[in-house]
């Protein structure tokens, strides 16, 4: 009788297994893959992998550690500003936001059933593989975003409200602190992605292959795709030079104006598309780098960011830097920390 029972449960989780990796996404009436729907990467889990995991994946115990000390820091930050503290002492940053604006996610990602520490898979170590020469062009970005303010064309796109800070836009496109919503929208020869940060929209042709001119580069570069069964592949290139640097607190990237990033877009589930992507740019990485997100269904609809140049940080941004030089000082730079990573 035992071994029936376990006969039994053996079956059922074969019955199980098998119908998780069947899964069929859907279809649009086009006959595609419908992707479309409001999708979310917020996360604890970033790019590279933090010094604290050792490995691609950690078990659900301890990632539950991590999320709920996430949690608790979050509340300790949250706590109401008290109106009769006294005003910070010079040279103080008392911060831009209360925790109540931040979205960066609550939970570590998750895929194929695992929890992952980074969303590069290779290199192995989750460490973007820059080459010496690679990391000096970011580094000599980083360091002309934090001490040129000359006028708005040296600041990052991000204070220009031209694409979201970080590489939110993409592609590829990566979480940040918040606003991590992206809509997808198809048509029979395009597919639309709206970008919550700045409500930005990657148009993928999906008939025409036909590149623009070598010196017509973009914002978010040139992006074309094709089906290939139910993944829906996009291969981008010709990126404006304008956007090499993503500055991103401690997940800064930087890509060349030649890199190729090539995006592979698949239905797993009724709520997640696996999304995985790889950058091919030798100018700046001794190798291709890969990475798999998951991109989670997420309850709509995106409202408009209404972001613009014309806002009151850049004014206000320049001014300071103006303000400071009447003074005989050097400007403060605005703190773009750096990548976790190192040239190997």
């Amino acid at each position: 009788m035992r071994r029936v029972l376990l006969g039994l449960a053996l079956a059922a989780l074969a019955t199980t297994a098998c119908a998780q990796a069947v899964y069929k996404a859907p279809r649009n009436a086009f006959g595609q893959a419908d992707l479309e729907g409001v999708w979310t990467n917020a996360s604890l889990t970033s790019l590279e992998r933090g010094p604290q995991f050792k490995t691609l994946s950690i078990t659900d115990a301890q990632a539950k550690t991590v999320e709920q000390m996430r949690a608790r820091m979050m509340d300790a930050q949250n706590k109401p500003s008290d109106p009769n503290a006294p005003a910070p002492k010079a040279g103080d940053d008392p911060g831009g936001y209360n925790s109540f604006w931040i979205d960066a996610g609550s939970r570590m990602g998750r895929i194929k059933g695992e929890v992952r520490t980074s969303w590069l898979v290779d290199p192995a170590d989750g460490k973007l593989p820059y080459r010496p020469e690679g990391w000096k062009l970011y580094q000599d970005a980083l360091n002309k975003a934090r001490t040129t303010f000359d006028g708005p064309e040296a600041r990052p796109l991000g204070e220009r409200c031209i694409l979201g800070f970080g590489s939110t836009a993409g592609p590829p496109m990566m979480n940040v602190l918040y606003n991590n919503h992206y809509q997808f929208q198809q048509a029979k020869d395009h597919l639309v992605i709206v970008v919550e940060m700045n409500h930005d929209a990657r148009i993928i042709r999906l008939a025409d292959k036909r590149r623009p001119p070598a010196d017509m580069r973009t914002w978010m570069g040139d992006s074309i795709g094709w089906w290939e069964g139910d993944t829906l592949v996009v291969e981008t290139v010709g990126f404006n030079p304008g956007e090499s640097l993503r500055p991103y607190f401690g997940a800064s990237l930087f890509l060349s104006p030649d890199a190729k990033v090539t995006e592979r877009f698949t239905r797993v589930a009724k709520d997640q598309i696996l999304y995985a992507f790889e950058v091919d740019d030798p100018a700046v990485y001794s190798r291709i780098w890969k990475a798999e997100m998951a991109l989670n269904a997420a309850p709509g609809p995106v409202y408009e960011y209404a972001c613009h140049e014309g806002n009151y940080s850049l004014p206000g941004i320049l001014a300071g830097a103006r303000k400071a030089e009447s003074e005989g000082k050097a400007p403060e730079s605005v703190d773009l920390s750096e990548s976790a990573s190192e040239p190997r």
